[in-house]
C-alpha cells in the first residue's frame, strides 16, 4: 500500500507519523503556541527528527464551536508557513488541513504534497476538481455539518454502517474524477459524542473493507481526557494507548502533537508483528 506524494512512493506497509502543526491562535491544544518563525522552525526540526513522514499544517481550527475564519486570513496564515518550512526543509512533505479549494491550490502550488480535508469535500464543491487537477493525495475525512454545528449532529442509527456508505460514496466520486491516492479518517471527535468514538474504534477493521490506508486523530482529544477525567495537556498516555489500539485495526497513519511518542508506538507495533 503506497501513495505517491510529488513523484516520491510512500510504503505505508510500514505505519507512517504525520505531526500536527498548527499555525491557529484558537486551537484546542497547541493554539498560538507558534508566534514566530524561529518556534516554528524549531518545532518542525524536532518533529522530522523525531521520525515524522508528514508535517500536517492547519491555519483554520477545526475544534468543536470554532470561530469562522475568511479565506484570505487563511491563505495569509498558511502559505508563508508552507514557504518557509520548505525554504528550511526543502524534502519535508507537506499535509495542508483545509476545506477549501482555493487555499489548497495555493499551497501545493507552493510545494504542499498533501490535502487533509475534514470534510471530504462536501464544505466546497471544487475541492475534488481541485485535488484532481494536481493528483496529490487526499485524505476525507467523516464529518458531519460544520465546525461550528458537528456536536449537535450526533444521531445516528448505525454509525459504523453509515460512515461505510459515506465513504463508499465519496470514494466512487474521487474515483470517477482520477483521483488515485486516497485516505480515509474516521473524524474522531467530529460529529461523534465520546461512546460514539470508541465505537468506531473498537469496530475499526471494518474499514478495511474499502481498501484503502486509514489516517487517525486520537492526539489529546477529549474522547481521551473526559473519559479519564483529566485535560489535554495530560492525555498523552491516552493518546499512545488509543494510538496502539488502532495500529493493531489497520491505521497507517497516526496523526499526533507528539511524533516521538508516537513513532515508539510505530515502532514496538512493528516488531510485534514482523515475521520471526
Amino acid at each position: 500500500m503506497t501513495i505517491n506524494c510529488k513523484g516520491q512512493l510512500i510504503d505505508l506497509s510500514i505505519p507512517k507519523v504525520m505531526g500536527i502543526l498548527n499555525v491557529t491562535p484558537n486551537s484546542f491544544f497547541d493554539g498560538g503556541k507558534y508566534k514566530n518563525e524561529s518556534e516554528i522552525l524549531s518545532q518542525v526540526e524536532k518533529m522530522l527528527n523525531d521520525g515524522a513522514t508528514f508535517i500536517d499544517i492547519g491555519a483554520y481550527s477545526s475544534k468543536p464551536n470554532a470561530d469562522f475564519v475568511s479565506e484570505e486570513e487563511e491563505l495569509q496564515r498558511i502559505v508563508p508557513i508552507v514557504n518557509l518550512i520548505l525554504e528550511n526543509f526543502p524534502e519535508t512533505l507537506i499535509s495542508i488541513d483545509t476545506f477549501r479549494s482555493e487555499v489548497a491550490q495555493a499551497c501545493i502550488e507552493n510545494g504542499a504534497a498533501i490535502i487533509n480535508d475534514i470534510s471530504a469535500g462536501n464544505l466546497d464543491d471544487k475541492m475534488l476538481e481541485t485535488i484532481a487537477k494536481y493528483n496529490v493525495p487526499y485524505i476525507m475525512m467523516h464529518m458531519r455539518g460544520t465546525p461550528k454545528t458537528m456536536q449537535i449532529m450526533t444521531n445516528y442509527e448505525n454509525i459504523v454502517k453509515e460512515m461505510l456508505f459515506y465513504f463508499s460514496e465519496k470514494v466512487a466520486k474521487a474515483r470517477s474524477l482520477g483521483i488515485n491516492d486516497l485516505i480515509l479518517d474516521p473524524g474522531f471527535g467530529f460529529a461523534k459524542i465520546v461512546e460514539q468514538n470508541y465505537e468506531v474504534l473498537q469496530k475499526m477493521e471494518l474499514f478495511n473493507t474499502l481498501e484503502l490506508p486509514i489516517l487517525v486523530g486520537f492526539s489529546r482529544k477529549s474522547m481521551i481526557y473526559k473519559s479519564l477525567n483529566s485535560i489535554a495537556e495530560e492525555a498523552l498516555n491516552g493518546t499512545t494507548v488509543l494510538n496502539t489500539l488502532a495500529l493493531t485495526k489497520g491505521a497507517k497513519i497516526l496523526r499526533v502533537h507528539d511524533v516521538k511518542e508516537a513513532m515508539e508506538c510505530v515502532t514496538l507495533y512493528t516488531k510485534t508483528n514482523q515475521k520471526l
